[in-house]
């Protein structure tokens, strides 16, 4: 069984909870999932049908992945802030 995943981007960046048709059917975005692209705009969700959906392409946002990582990325600050020097 194939795993389809949908980022941001994928569905056009929407601003406001819904459902909308897209090419592989009607897919019912939230608020939560909306924060979460805010957040993290490159993450990706997995595509599931619920059990009750109202028709065959009726789709849900499941679990969200965000992408690795890239050397591309600027680094991270190595620092530890968490723990004082020790003298």
């Amino acid at each position: 069984m194939a795993v389809n995943k949908v980022n941001w981007a994928k569905v056009g960046r929407v601003t406001a909870p819904g459902r909308y048709m897209f090419k592989f059917g009607w897919l019912t975005i939230t608020e939560q999932e909306l924060a979460v692209w805010r957040q993290f705009p490159n993450a990706s969700f997995t595509l599931y049908r619920p059990p009750a959906a109202e028709t065959e392409d009726d789709f849900r946002l499941g679990v969200f992945e965000l992408p690795e990582p890239s050397a591309e990325d600027p680094p991270t600050d190595s620092s530890n802030d968490f723990w004082p020097d020790q003298k």
